[in-house]
């Protein structure tokens, strides 16, 4: 595998995106970006990806208005409030990276039930009006397991970095990398969370690894992964194989080690640009096409082969990505019905 993002590859869907009518009704629709969390690169890039994509198409009267608000805590209880005030504003739309999967559920019906439509991704929730966005993140924890049981068929001790409690993306990529743990020889004999941020997975990695025996390799889940790095490396220990998170201190990282003593990994993430897919899927909705209630978007993944690619077009501080087009949503639609 190399650095991609894979959408579709059958030349018959892309006939059908040239045959789907993609002039907007929209020019008069409003809507708003309900975010739970700003506090590390992924989501600074994946807002940095939305005002990128809306920002034309406000100006071009795509839609009127695409402005987005985060929340000054991760509590599902503010963003409940948050999500009450925009419909309190009237917006026609609400996209949402939600804090939780069900705490949020009563304000996205009221969203619902006064006409709103609402699309969730990455965090996303369960109230059946809502629109579901997301990647397969239990197949995520299971293909970083495998990759590593396919580097150490023979097992060892894995410490597991996972993200921010009690958000479905953490209990999502857990599970999958504990279910797939079970199919080999590794143990998992330590677990922090890293809140998908490289200074308090430094300060977590760095607390717990006197406890810990000598480890093969950590599955992260993304931005802790430099963390991790910078913990080990100011001890005695060897260093393990870390799996990355896409961002580009990680991936500047893996470079240089690859570089001093031959050091590979892998690194596997959700683009921050599929905030971008989801306003577009808010928009096809608002002009009255039918879209499947469930869309499902490869995960980014890297591997040595394409770090050097991922590294040029990954700015210092962000992380790898991909944003889509409308011509792109739609096939994503497509694909799924």
């Amino acid at each position: 595998m190399t650095y991609r993002v894979k959408f579709l590859s059958a030349a018959a869907v892309l006939a059908l995106v040239a045959a789907t009518p993609v002039l907007a009704e929209t020019a008069g629709k409003r809507i708003a970006l309900s975010n739970n969390y700003a506090g590390n690169s992924w989501r600074q890039a994946m807002l940095e990806s939305w005002n990128k994509v809306t920002g034309p198409a406000v100006g071009t009267g795509v839609v009127a208005a695409a402005d987005a608000f985060t929340t000054a805590e991760n509590q599902a209880t503010e963003q409940a409030a948050q999500i009450q005030n925009m419909i309190l504003q009237g917006y026609d739309a609400i996209v949402v990276n939600a804090a939780s999967p069900t705490s949020l559920n009563g304000a996205i019906k009221e969203a619902c039930d006064a006409g709103i439509i609402v699309v969730s991704f990455d965090g996303i929730v369960t109230e059946p009006c809502a629109w579901r966005i997301a990647v397969d993140f239990r197949q995520m924890g299971r293909d970083q397991v495998s990759y590593l049981a396919a580097r150490f068929p023979e097992g060892g001790n894995l410490l597991e970095i996972r993200g921010l409690a009690g958000v479905f993306v953490d209990d999502e990529i857990s599970a999958g990398i504990h279910e797939e743990v079970a199919k080999t020889k590794f143990n998992i004999v330590g677990s922090v969370n890293g809140d998908w941020a490289q200074d308090v997975a430094q300060k977590a990695v760095a607390g717990i690894l006197p406890s810990l025996p000598e480890l093969v390799a950590v599955v992260t889940q993304g931005g802790d992964g430099y963390g991790a790095a910078q913990a080990i490396a100011a001890t005695d220990r060897p260093m393990p194989i870390i799996v990355m998170g896409n961002r580009q201190d990680e991936l500047a990282w893996w470079a240089e080690q690859k570089a001093a003593n031959g050091y590979e990994t892998t690194s596997l993430s959700i683009a921050p640009g599929v905030s971008t897919l989801a306003f577009w899927v808010a928009q096809q909705i608002l002009d009255g096409q039918e879209v499947p209630k469930d869309l499902t978007v490869p995960f980014l993944a890297i591997d040595q082969a394409g770090l050097d690619a991922a590294l040029e077009t990954t700015p210092e501080g962000s992380v790898a990505n991909v944003e889509y087009s409308l011509d792109d949503s739609i096939a994503v639609i497509e694909a799924a019905r």
